[in-house]
């Protein structure tokens, strides 16, 4: 009996995702574990594998489009197998406008001019008041096509030109035929060269041969200066950049970020790490970053937790997050409970997860639950800079490169000494400066400290 194959629920949130590319075609043979298609989801690129044996039948679904969690993918049966009808899921929809509220009753008015003030002495017992109905925001307009004649446009499929640019003296603004032709003598079209080849690309395109810039010697605009002008369009971003711009955007918009910097002396526990390297005892400084950080969460809650404005939510568990740059953007994997975890567990944890992300291999669960992210650049040879807080957190640690620098020592003498500086980016209604100073203080303490890792690692 042929089956259907859907197009899985990956993440709770997720209700739809695009299909990025297919690894079979109908009439393959398929085995169970076999990667039937790729799909990304708004954190990650994720491969489907068949439960089932057989021969791909059918592919419901092309590749590059974004379709609802659920739908049939595919049809897997035996060869000649008839295919059973296919029933598509369709999207949820739209609410239906609750009614418009009755107008709310007119206040009464004082019956003297010091009737506010009186009131402002009373004590509070008013009955309570009608609330207004939200007022809907206004529908997006939707865009109008621009009037234009029947004789116009026809004239006009001649030139690659863009009917929006031509200004309209019909009635109303229609763009009638002599406008057309004031506007390709105005802006000297017809003095404008273009090779054929160049001329049936850009038509293709929909680019107009004013917005080419010929670069060649003979000042004719060349399948080259159309290919330089398709780089240059405007293209739809990938959803997990979409869901990234969308999610910084709504943090820098709704968090009072605020932001404190420190330098933290690396130089030795740079030299410590080297001398457990040579012992075998692979470590990176991230780890160390990071079980300092966890280590001071645990000390200062209040920046392991999350505000709305109104209430505050304490995280009783440390799950740091580690932003991981990949080819299409950037994901956070978290590693749970990172503060109970010894810093070699912390260390293959991290890296498994890392690995994952990178090979596109992460899953929705794989980054969930974080309370606190650290984003590192230290390996980009960055001085310094600020994070952006994570929706749903309360700060984030931005780590820089550490990088030798001229110092003055507790002798007041002038030293060489590897520095790193670390921000901390927090939601300043909940973390107050005074609170995110000892914070970062706190992590600079446990860096500078090689007993501390020596007692760790023992």
């Amino acid at each position: 009996m042929a089956k259907l194959i859907p197009v899985p629920k990956l993440g709770q949130s997720e209700e739809t995702v695009s299909i990025v590319q297919w690894h079979k075609a109908e009439g393959d043979e398929v085995k169970k574990g076999d990667v039937l298609f790729e799909v990304e989801t708004d954190k990650s690129v994720l491969e489907v594998e068949s439960q089932f044996e057989g021969t791909l039948l059918k592919l419901v679904l092309p590749a590059g489009k974004e379709v609802p969690v659920m739908s049939i993918a595919a049809v897997i049966g035996d060869p000649g197998e008839e295919i059973p009808p296919i029933e598509q899921p369709t999207a949820a929809p739209a609410p239906a406008p609750a009614p418009a509220a009755a107008p709310a009753p007119a206040a009464p008015k004082p019956s003297a001019p010091a009737a506010a003030d009186k009131v402002a002495d009373a004590p509070v017992a008013a009955a309570p008041q009608p609330v207004a109905a939200p007022v809907a925001a206004p529908a997006p307009a939707v865009p109008q096509r621009k009037a234009v004649s029947p004789r116009a446009r026809k004239f006009a499929g001649d030139f690659l030109i863009d009917l929006n640019d031509v200004p309209g003296s019909g009635p109303g603004g229609r763009v009638v035929e002599r406008d057309i032709s004031a506007y390709l003598d105005a802006n000297g079209y017809h003095d404008r060269k273009i090779t054929p080849a160049a001329e049936n690309l850009a038509r293709e395109l929909g680019l107009s041969l004013l917005s080419l810039t010929p670069t060649g010697a003979t000042g004719r605009v060349t399948i080259s200066d159309v290919r330089t002008a398709e780089a240059e369009m405007p293209k739809p971003m990938s959803k997990m950049r979409q869901t990234i711009a969308r999610r910084l955007q709504q943090s820098k918009q709704t968090i009072p970020h605020f932001y404190a910097t420190v330098s933290v002396d690396m130089t030795d526990l740079i030299e410590f790490r080297k001398g457990l390297k040579d012992k075998g005892y692979t470590v990176s400084i991230n780890d160390f970053v990071a079980k300092a950080v966890a280590l001071s969460l645990v000390e200062y809650p209040e920046v392991n937790s999350t505000t709305d404005g109104l209430t505050a939510s304490w995280n009783s568990h440390v799950n740091l997050g580690i932003a991981v740059s990949i080819e299409s953007g950037l994901v956070v994997p978290v590693v749970p409970d990172a503060d109970e975890m010894p810093l070699d567990e912390f260390h293959a944890v991290a890296r498994e997860l890392a690995d994952k992300a990178r090979s596109g291999k992460i899953t929705p669960e794989d980054m969930s639950g974080g309370t606190f992210t650290i984003s590192n650049m230290g390996m980009l040879g960055v001085e310094s800079f600020g994070a952006i807080i994570n929706p749903g957190e309360s700060a984030i640690l931005a780590v820089a490169s550490a990088m030798p620098m001229a110092v003055v020592n507790e002798d007041r003498e002038v030293v060489a000494r590897d520095m790193m500086k670390i921000t901390l980016s927090a939601d300043h209604r909940l973390v107050d400066g005074a609170m995110s100073a000892a914070f970062v203080n706190a992590v600079k303490a446990k860096l500078e400290c090689v007993e501390l890792w020596e007692e760790e690692i023992a």
